[in-house]
């Protein structure tokens, strides 16, 4: 009964017989429970009976009393405590042979096990226990999280990393990875030309998005290979356009499992991210889902401007707009993500207005400093490690 059922599924699937005839057996466990404690009673009762009657015959009455000693200190070690011991610690093999013994008992014994199991069910039943209710031995998404982190060595350490980051797709939404509105780089087709063929000799990247002055304004996505293909002379505004893909939109409340599965069927490799009023709140790509999986893997040239700068002191200088799960990963550190996603609105959250320089306040723990702030954003904090680290260092 304690038989890992994967592994005897797995063994079942390349043809072992011995495996296939226990998931036969677990298929109907009322009925396997019922046949292997007729066979363990009607063994015990029998060898208490002779062992009884041995030790009559023997010692007379006090025979008995010895006899019954003997048997439950041998029944207990050798016939209990051992083998069942055993067959916990490694059941394969004791399930794979004890298969082949109830394969054959169940013939003979069939109908007292039915019986029996026709009278259990009904006893049962009268406490509102149905055995239709016990549904197969399965999985949920959090217990196989909790397989795949505890694998230790059966699993190298970067393939369960990818195992947990495709179950945790689910969790997370596109807010969670997208570039957000203030740092997407677009074309803005009502630039003048000299300033649009600039951008164009300066592009960091394969796909960008073309804007009408706003970036709400979108016309579509322009492929940097295609247009390299022809010379600047050839370029006009109505080019560019024409050459743009048309725009493809994602809410912003969806799944990071679910864009994968949109972009894939709609055959995508870049989207916008829109709020439920339209307005385009950020930018996601392929390769940012493909990250949360594999983990970091791109060389993208924007990420050169790094946002967070680690201190001697244990402390971190970060960019406003850095997300606080990118500085959760980098630090080992455990601040809150479920509400504001970069430390800006996290700071903007707490203290409800936005503050001059050089205003402190403790957030989980951790110390924060405003070092800087511009227009209606914080744009440099200094943030400290937990103070309980500190306490202890």
């Amino acid at each position: 009964m304690t038989v890992n059922r994967y592994r005897l599924m797995h063994k079942a699937e390349q043809g072992h017989t011995g495996a296939k005839r226990v998931l036969k057996l677990l298929r109907k466990p009322d009925q396997l429970i019922a046949l292997i404690l007729l066979g363990n009673n009607l063994t015990n009762i029998l060898i208490a009976q002779m062992t009884a009657y041995i030790g009559y015959r023997i010692y007379d009455e006090i025979g008995i009393a010895i006899a019954t000693f003997i048997l439950t200190f041998l029944l207990l070690i050798f016939a209990e405590m051992a083998p069942k011991t055993l067959a916990v610690l490694y059941p394969d093999k004791p399930a794979l042979i004890a298969g082949k013994i109830y394969a054959v008992l169940q013939i003979p014994f069939y109908p007292f096990v039915r019986f029996s199991n026709l009278i259990t069910n009904n006893l049962l039943a009268l406490f509102g226990v149905k055995q239709n209710a016990v549904t197969a031995e399965t999985l949920n998404r959090e217990e196989l999280h909790t397989a795949l982190t505890t694998a230790g060595k059966l699993i190298p350490k970067d393939y369960r990393n990818m195992l947990v980051g495709i179950l945790d797709l689910d969790k997370k939404t596109v807010v969670d990875i997208m570039v957000p509105r203030s740092e997407i780089v677009s074309i803005n087709i009502a630039d003048t030309w000299e300033r649009i063929e600039d951008d164009l000799r300066n592009m960091i990247y394969t796909r960008i998005p073309l804007c009408d002055k706003t970036i709400d304004n979108v016309i579509g996505f322009l492929h940097i290979r295609y247009i390299t293909r022809l010379d600047l002379e050839e370029l006009t505004p109505g080019v560019l356009t024409e050459m743009a893909r048309e725009p493809y939109f994602i809410s912003k409340h969806t799944r990071l499992s679910e864009a994968l599965h949109d972009f894939k069927k709609n055959k995508r490799r870049i989207a916008l991210v829109v709020d439920e009023y339209g307005d385009v709140q950020g930018l996601v790509t392929m390769e940012d889902l493909l990250e949360e999986i594999i983990g970091e893997f791109t060389n993208d040239p924007g990420a050169y401007d790094l946002t967070i700068t680690k201190q001697h002191d244990g402390s971190v200088i970060v960019d406003g707009s850095c997300y606080i799960r990118e500085l959760n990963k980098l630090m080992g550190w455990k601040l809150e993500e479920s509400g504001p996603k970069t430390i800006n609105g996290l700071l903007l959250e707490h203290l409800e207005n936005i503050p001059e320089s050089a205003v402190c306040i403790l957030i989980d723990n951790h110390p924060f400093e405003v070092i800087k702030t511009h227009k209606n954003a914080i744009k440099i904090v200094r943030i400290l490690a937990p103070l309980k680290k500190i306490e202890e260092n």
